[in-house]
């Protein structure tokens, strides 16, 4: 894929918008991906560029593998990891991926785990 196609590709188009206004808050960042068999979360700080908390479905801890209950449980963990880190206030980035289904459970999850955003 030439970079061209690539910058005109709609996945990416929306992942820079949405990208682009989270920054603007100002706060840490709650990046997420989603694969087709797993999830993955970061909390980031973009003013260093340093990952604070990272999770993912691939844990030992995560039984359910990269489904809706293992998107809960992923976004749980790193509400606890961020928590511990010290983070309270984050922006969610979904990266572009439509707020339904696994994207949807993992920020239900984080809230839960006391994460605000």
């Amino acid at each position: 894929m030439t970079v061209k196609r690539y910058e005109k590709n709609g996945a990416v188009r929306r992942a820079r918008k949405v990208r682009a206004r989270v920054k603007a808050t100002g706060r840490l960042r709650l990046s997420i991906f989603r694969s087709a068999r797993h999830v993955y979360a970061q909390v980031i700080d973009d003013a260093s560029g340093t990952t604070l908390a990272a999770a993912s479905s691939l844990d030992a801890s995560i039984k359910s593998g990269g489904n809706k209950v293992g998107a809960e449980a992923v976004g749980k963990l790193i509400a606890e990891r961020a928590v511990k880190a010290g983070v309270s206030e984050v922006a969610f980035d979904r990266g572009g991926f439509a707020y339904h289904g696994r994207v949807q459970a993992l920020a239900e999850g984080a809230r839960a785990g006391g994460l605000k955003f």
